[in-house]
């Protein structure tokens, strides 16, 4: 927990700029060659059912709009371009010819990645279609509150080694994205919030790009009753969690509100739940195929041990997925199904 004192020199800054700098300026975090997949593995990474099912629910965004003569699909926060590509190799032919891919991603663009993909360090505007941000906003950096011994929400100060103290009382719109979203007021001394306010702002624009269509954000997530009292503020590299070091050495994350970024008409539902409702099911396949076509057997075993993977409760399955429409047509794309559990 952070100590209370005065800030001392300029080397101790809020947590939202000290991720910032580490992350995204020059020589940070995400600007390295090897990218977010040399350092941890998404659900884009665990099997290629994840992507299949991005293009399902492509498919089914492109009916609902009627088949526009152009059909965007961004790819926001897109690593090194795995999802966009992956979705472009799965794209039936209906979908291909009108097909405009987008990877949005502050990085430089990738040596060989497909010419078709347009590469912008901002969401493009004025399309009809698809925007997908797998976790993108648990790397939106933010700002950490703590209560002191008072009860008073400060700002949480780090240095570039990681040491931490209480700067000034969190004000103005943070305090009020905290009352509404994650209220500190009466908790013990050291509870913790991160003020999603940058998240939800950064959301709002991706959205605010699409014409018609539908825009879902995946990620790691807490709902207002249930946030974690000490806060989800976590550092990885090379696969394995470490403590969160603003200098440029770690990916600095941290779980999403969701709900707080969810605009009019929006719903959040499971990982487990969006996958299961576009088809990706982890049931084995019947013992009589291993006789009739062990080829197709073992093929099938293994395709059900991916979507275990991805749909597993504990695991990649309790992923949050905000789905945002934009105008009507898109409001119900995954159907009744998708409240099953």
């Amino acid at each position: 927990m952070g100590s209370e004192r005065t800030r001392p020199d300029p080397s101790w800054r809020p947590w939202r700029e000290a991720a910032e700098a580490a992350l995204y300026g020059p020589g940070g975090f995400y600007r390295r060659p090897e990218g977010p997949a040399g350092h941890f593995r998404t659900s884009v990474h665990a099997s290629p059912l994840f992507a299949g099912a991005v293009v399902e629910l492509l498919r089914r965004v492109d009916a609902a709009l009627g088949h526009p003569a152009e059909l965007a699909f961004t790819d926001m926060g897109a690593g090194r371009g795995e999802l966009v590509t992956s979705v472009l190799d799965r794209c039936p032919p209906e979908l291909a010819g009108r097909l405009r891919p987008y990877a949005v991603e502050l990085a430089d663009r990738p040596a060989g990645l497909d010419g078709r993909i347009t590469w912008l360090d901002e969401p493009p505007t004025g399309t009809e279609g698809l925007l997908f941000a797998n976790e993108w906003l648990d790397n939106v950096p933010l700002d950490v509150a703590e209560a002191d011994g008072e009860g008073t929400a400060r700002r949480v100060l780090v240095r570039p080694d990681g040491e931490e103290l209480l700067g000034d009382p969190v004000s103005g719109e943070d305090a009020a994205w905290l009352e509404r979203w994650w209220p500190l007021e009466g908790a013990p001394p050291g509870s913790r919030a991160e003020i999603g306010r940058p998240r939800d702002a950064a959301w709002a624009r991706a959205v605010g790009g699409l014409r018609a269509g539908l825009a879902v954000a995946v990620d790691y997530a807490h709902e207002r009753a249930a946030r974690p009292p000490f806060g989800t503020l976590a550092g990885f590299r090379e696969g394995r969690e470490v403590r969160p070091v603003p200098d440029g050495s770690c990916d600095i994350t941290a779980h999403v509100a969701l709900d707080a970024c969810a605009g009019p008409g929006a719903s959040v539902l499971s990982q487990r739940e969006a996958l299961r409702a576009l088809g990706v099911d982890g049931r084995r396949p019947p013992l009589a195929l291993a006789s009739s076509d062990p080829a197709a057997y073992v093929r099938a075993l293994g395709a059900a041990g991916e979507a275990t993977e991805l749909t597993s409760p504990g695991g990649l399955g309790s992923f949050g997925w905000l789905l945002q429409p934009v105008g009507p047509a898109c409001a119900d794309v995954l159907g009744a199904g998708a409240g099953d559990s």
